[in-house]
């Protein structure tokens, strides 16, 4: 699995998991019908709060919100990447329970990730909703499968959140300003080709998402950011370390 580490634990699969969640940006939501109780499936898209749960912006006239307003329980399923055998990539099924989300915060990072869904994001028809997960199965290769219980993926949600602050201005900055870094980023530290177009979509406490003609990569913090201060310190750190491993190429 890209940037994933090795072994086979449960605290292997939880950073992986940690890995596919932040990187999916649709997935397969499972719902039980509300006429014949059999489980109802559709294509969504979805995002992460600061804490890694699973958010989407859904229609209220959509199947899926109604039968999730009838009943709360829901999986989502969601996948590595794309091309190839998709039995070969690594993908996670989420089981938990879904709800309205309310909170500005989770709704501004969904846009950053689903640009296009500004379009409708105000329409009085839509409602940002959160899955909160009970745990994770997850399949990451042959004899490579694992579930694991929500405590052991999900971030603290104070901590998380207070990492993410200024997240959206942060973002805006290093698109337009900085995109030679994301560039050199993503050759030294993802071994991806040089001279890419890559964006910054967003980041956590422990890393960012990068992306480049609609393929996302996750880029590990060399450590857990605490705010803003951090984040910059980060990067700059992050910059220099990839101007020696690229062969000292600049950055703005």
């Amino acid at each position: 699995m890209e940037n994933s580490p090795e072994g086979t634990d449960e605290d292997t699969a939880a950073a992986e998991i940690r890995i596919l969640l932040r990187c999916a940006r649709q997935g397969s939501l499972a719902t039980l019908d509300t006429d014949a109780g059999h489980p109802y499936v559709s294509l969504v898209l979805v995002a992460t709060a600061s804490d890694g749960a699973p958010v989407m912006l859904l229609s209220s006239l959509a199947r899926h919100t109604r039968n999730l307003l009838q009943d709360a329980r829901v999986s989502l399923l969601l996948t590595q990447g794309a091309g190839g055998n998709p039995l070969v990539r690594s993908r996670v099924t989420l089981v938990g329970r879904i709800a309205a989300d309310n909170e500005p915060e989770d709704l501004e990072r969904f846009l950053l990730r689903q640009p296009e869904a500004a379009g409708y994001a105000g329409f009085g028809d839509f409602r940002l909703f959160r899955l909160e997960p009970e745990s994770a199965h997850l399949v990451a290769g042959f004899g490579r499968i694992e579930t694991v219980a929500a405590g052991r993926f999900m971030m603290a949600g104070p901590v998380a959140a207070a990492a993410v602050r200024g997240e959206k201005g942060a973002v805006a900055h290093m698109n337009a300003d900085h995109r030679d870094a994301l560039a050199l980023y993503a050759e030294a530290f993802l071994d991806a080709p040089g001279g890419g177009q890559w964006q910054m979509d967003g980041f956590d406490r422990d890393g960012m998402e990068i992306s480049s003609e609609g393929r996302v990569r996750y880029l590990p913090f060399p450590a857990p950011i605490d705010g803003p201060g951090d984040l910059r310190r980060t990067l700059v750190a992050m910059a220099d370390r990839a101007r020696l491993l690229t062969g000292g190429r600049t950055t703005a």
